[in-house]
């Protein structure tokens, strides 16, 4: 990609937790870059780093950026003061959280807290705010908009609360919108649905997606880039095309394995799905060499020692791992 048209860059984050332990590493060197009006996945299993990924941009993460940089329009976020996250937080920079219920405040109605953004980041009249929310919520493809203005987050489906989480992040026209598992607990038609909502917003308004999730089908759907995380650190990234038809990280091949290709002939009886085995390594585990040496059936006593350096296989295909041939 062009760096002129990067519009966010992580260079070699580290974030560290404060723990009864004592502080402890969740994020190691994460790196990415955000092209303007592209979507880039990350994905990978809870606790993984995702979120708190996600979370240092915000400027909103529990613990201390111990090392790297959060570079947005050539302004380094990592070490930006209170006051100015807060102009850019909702602003500039937008989040869709998981669970829509517990993140809109269920004593304000929906119009409320929507003109809440508005007023907080723009020079308007409280009926501007309004009119702006019922313009927004109308955008977002919310049925009888101007009743949901009135209403309650609790007299809302999943699916409409989640799109008024949409338009709330959508109030002041953010360059980078994050989106924090945007799909989480919703039926697979309004999953599909806000996922048509999240391409039309980039399609009119050029946004700049972020998009986390654990699935791999949301990723094909949505994404043109793909990184790969494990135990807090990115061990996979490219194209998702190049990603999904060459998977090179094991870790990788076992997400892909997890899906169920319901476009194959699976003969007379389908096979079953693969599980990866063992779980995430806790945060408090102090792996030197590869955190997915645990699970992984090619692991050696390398892989167990020492932790691999990032490798190039093509100038957009990237991966972390001992056991791929012909990296560079």
């Amino acid at each position: 990609m062009n760096n002129d048209g990067i519009l966010l860059q992580i260079k070699d984050l580290c974030l560290d937790l404060p723990t009864r332990q004592g502080r402890v590493r969740v994020l190691h060197h994460v790196s990415l870059s955000l092209g303007e009006g592209e979507t880039l996945g990350i994905v990978g299993e809870s606790g993984c780093g995702k979120t708190m990924t996600a979370l240092s941009i915000m400027g909103l993460q529990p613990g201390k950026v111990a090392k790297g940089e959060i570079i947005f329009r050539g302004e380094d976020l990592a070490y930006a003061g209170e006051k100015r996250l807060q102009d850019i937080r909702g602003k500039e920079i937008s989040m869709i959280f998981q669970e829509a219920m517990t993140s809109l405040d269920p004593v304000f109605t929906i119009g409320n807290q929507i003109a809440e953004v508005i007023l907080r980041h723009e020079n308007a009249s409280q009926g501007q705010a309004f009119e702006r929310a019922l313009n927004i919520l109308r955008s977002v493809g919310i049925p009888a908009p101007d009743q949901r203005l009135r209403e309650y987050p609790h007299q809302l489906s999943g699916g409409m609360r989640q799109r008024a989480m949409i338009a709330m992040a959508l109030a002041c026209k953010p360059s980078v919108l994050i989106a924090d598992e945007p799909t989480t607990a919703l039926d697979v038609t309004i999953q599909s649905q806000i996922f048509d909502v999240l391409k039309q917003i980039q399609r009119k308004m050029n946004t700049s997606i972020l998009l986390i999730t654990h699935d791999m089908g949301t990723i094909v759907e949505l994404a043109h880039r793909v990184i790969v995380m494990y135990a807090g650190r990115k061990v996979e990234e490219g194209l998702v095309e190049e990603v999904i038809q060459n998977p090179l990280h094991p870790y990788t091949q076992g997400l892909l394995k997890c899906v169920p290709n319901l476009e194959a002939d699976p003969g007379p009886v389908r096979a079953d799905l693969t599980e990866i085995p063992g779980v995430v390594p806790a945060l408090t585990d102090r792996i030197p060499g590869c955190p997915f040496s645990a699970r992984c059936k090619f692991s050696d006593a390398r892989c167990e020692r020492d932790m691999p350096e990032e490798s190039f296989m093509t100038d957009t295909h990237r991966v972390t791992c001992w056991h791929v041939a012909g990296a560079r």
